[in-house]
């Protein structure tokens, strides 16, 4: 028995010698290892990175003496909103454009919507467009991919454009002191795990519902309405119930007191913004130079609602894309703005910089992968969403910097602002939404073609946090 044992352990060490074709082989090892030299510098660097912050040893010395802070033109903004802990950036983005539109008009001191009101709404749309999701793919097996892709985004706070036109739209805003935050709307975390494995369990469920065919679309249907019954009951325990009427006095900067009236969410809006249909005023721009460009991108899934539209993506250039930033900026419109945040953001400073870390140097290697390049691995991708405000512009009209509003409260990079470098702006900017009054008429007939319908898992789809 202990031959047996012994010669079992000397085959073991022995397999450990000869790696299968593809393998790290001992010879090969030997060969990797002669990557670290131990040289004094090497050996220096070694104890620097392993005890610190590569993002600290990596800023390139006085860069921050370069920092430039003023701007050439840029869009009032009063107070500076925080997500708090929450994936809610597409929303506070969103009404944060509409916030400065009625702050200028008004001369409104630090106005600012409810944001726990509309993400109420968000969070049972998203929850009714799941379940009727399931229910439409019942007949798909589980395997299929977009069976796997439902169940897998069940439900999260992220977002785009497309779900602060719609929702809107459809249940109106009201002020921030008519239905203020609450902990669950501020740290959403919890209350969005809950959720996740509840409308699991729920959609399992509507997979596996047997009636007799003729009957089976309505059994479908009343379980699903039981299901949101208590879903909307969840979210009430968590964010509060919606209002449905309230008075409101709106007063300009100096505390003068402009109207009086009772509202509903909807007459609220319509009160302020008249007509105007968030669906169809505004376009979605978009840079993504792994696809072709001067052409239009639909994503399935790619909105808030089951009732609500997929928004349609126009490609272009970023210098085409610039210019209408451009103009907007200068007509005093902010816009809804995303980009890949976390990318050589100095957040102390708030300075997005691609020269900011020199992470080269340090790692004694070039990383040299273009913006294409870095899409198509997905390293690269729309991350967050901001409120673009501001450009500084040289004597020929090009653009040296951009400022966007965050929401990360006001303690958060240069008074609750970001800037970034023209050169930053064009690496890592995804998404712009302009008003169409902006957006040239060769371009407008650009939207005219029909879309290429790309799948839910495309990574166009990326939510923004």
């Amino acid at each position: 028995m202990k031959k047996i044992f012994l010669l079992g352990f000397a085959l073991c060490l022995g397999s450990m010698a000869v790696a299968q074709n593809g393998g790290i082989d001992v010879k090969m090892l030997d060969q990797i290892k002669k990557g670290y030299q131990g040289t004094p510098e090497e050996k220096a660097l070694r104890n620097a990175i392993s005890a610190n912050d590569i993002n600290k040893l990596a800023v390139q010395q006085g860069i921050e003496a370069t920092y430039d802070y003023h701007f050439s033109d840029e869009v009032p903004s009063k107070g500076v909103t925080d997500q708090v802990q929450s994936g809610r950036c597409w929303l506070f983005t969103g009404l944060n454009v509409l916030r400065a539109d009625l702050i200028e008009r008004y001369n409104l001191g630090a106005f600012t919507f409810s944001h726990n009101y509309n993400f109420f709404w968000d969070q049972l749309e998203k929850c009714n467009l799941f379940l009727q999701g399931v229910i439409d793919t019942r007949g798909l097996p589980f395997e299929d991919r977009k069976v796997d892709w439902l169940f897998r985004h069940t439900l999260n706070d992220g977002g785009q454009f497309t779900g602060v036109s719609d929702n809107i739209m459809k249940y109106g805003l009201v002020p921030s002191t008519v239905m203020p935050e609450t902990y669950a709307s501020n740290n959403t975390s919890r209350m969005s795990m809950l959720l996740d494995l509840k409308l699991k369990e729920f959609g399992l469920e509507l997979r596996e519902m047997q009636a007799p065919k003729k009957d089976i679309a309505a059994k479908l249907e009343a379980r699903k309405v039981e299901m949101l019954q208590f879903i909307y009951r969840f979210l009430v325990l968590n964010l509060g119930e919606p209002v449905t009427e309230f008075t409101y006095t709106l007063r300009d900067a100096s505390g003068n007191e402009i109207s009086t009236k009772t509202y509903t969410p909807q007459s609220f809006y319509a009160e302020f913004f008249g007509d105007k249909d968030l669906r169809e005023e505004y376009v979605m721009l978009m840079n993504d130079p792994t696809r072709e460009f001067y052409k239009v991108y639909e994503i399935e899934y790619d909105r808030h609602m089951y009732d609500g539209k997929n928004w349609v993506y126009l490609n272009l250039p970023i210098e085409e894309i610039e210019k209408m930033a451009i103009a907007s900026i200068k007509d005093s419109t902010m816009m809804y703005f995303s980009c890949d945040v976390g990318k050589f953001l100095d957040r102390k400073n708030g300075y997005l910089d691609v020269n900011y870390y020199d992470y080269g140097s340090l790692m004694g290697t070039d990383f040299g992968m273009d913006k294409r390049e870095r899409i198509l691995t997905g390293y690269s991708g729309s991350s967050h969403a901001m409120t673009l405000m501001a450009v500084d512009l040289d004597e020929n009209g090009n653009a040296l910097k951009w400022k966007v509003e965050n929401s990360w409260g006001p303690t958060n990079g240069h008074f609750g602002h970001l800037i970034m470098t023209d050169e930053w702006f064009e690496e890592y900017m995804f998404r712009l939404v302009v008003e169409k009054k902006y957006v040239p008429e060769n371009i407008m007939k650009l939207f005219e073609q029909k879309a290429e319908m790309l799948p839910p898992w495309d990574p166009m789809f990326a939510n923004e946090l």
